[in-house]
């Protein structure tokens, strides 16, 4: 761990390592449940610092106090579109600003140093997103996991060499949100070659 800078730590590593043990602990032993970092969405427009893909898709957002809460607004717009929760983990110095910022079904966690350690706090618990946007779910997946799941459900045709998008809106269009939550949960669970994921169970 690093110093300690006035109301928190000094970088956002410090408390992304401290959240990566806190959510392995909180998982541990899960079947099929799967932690990922610096996951890409729309199309790699903002990556999310850390999400769990289980029964749902939560995502962590960190802003520490070294961080400014510039990105915020952005990443607040596409982050609702993707997530079932939303947790954003900050310090004192930016807690107001996050409050002002993001959705009240929005959790919110504030860290404290103490010692060496990270301690966590709740301010707010996270709710159920109520607006998921159907085509930023299917913008996780990569080409061949929809034209697997276009082709389970016998809506490929015409579409198989088509670009990505045109792949993409075939697959909202053929799917009810509630099945298209699922297969794009499960593809993800699926995925073997990820950059930076741990199976928890």
């Amino acid at each position: 761990m690093s110093s300690v800078l006035g109301d928190g730590w000094a970088r956002d590593a410090d408390i992304r390592e401290a959240l990566r043990a806190r959510l392995r602990e909180a998982h541990y032993g899960e079947d099929n449940t799967l932690l990922v970092e610096e996951m890409g969405l729309c199309q790699g427009e903002v990556r999310i610092d850390l999400g769990i893909i289980n029964g749902h898709f939560i995502g962590y957002e960190i802003k520490s106090p070294r961080d400014t809460l510039e990105r915020l607004p952005g990443q607040e717009s596409v982050y609702s579109r993707t997530f079932d929760q939303m947790t954003v983990v900050t310090c004192e110095r930016h807690l107001l600003g996050v409050m002002e910022m993001v959705p009240a079904w929005w959790g919110i966690e504030l860290v404290s140093p103490d010692g060496p350690n990270v301690t966590f706090g709740c301010v707010r618990a996270a709710q159920q997103n109520p607006s998921l946007d159907p085509a930023a779910l299917v913008q996780l997946l990569w080409r061949y996991e929809v034209l697997s799941i276009l082709t389970e459900n016998k809506c490929d045709r015409g579409v198989r060499t088509k670009p990505k998008q045109v792949l993409w809106d075939r697959l909202v269009s053929c799917l009810e949100l509630g099945q298209l939550h699922d297969e794009v949960r499960r593809h993800l669970k699926l995925r073997e070659d990820w950059t930076v994921a741990q199976r928890l169970g």
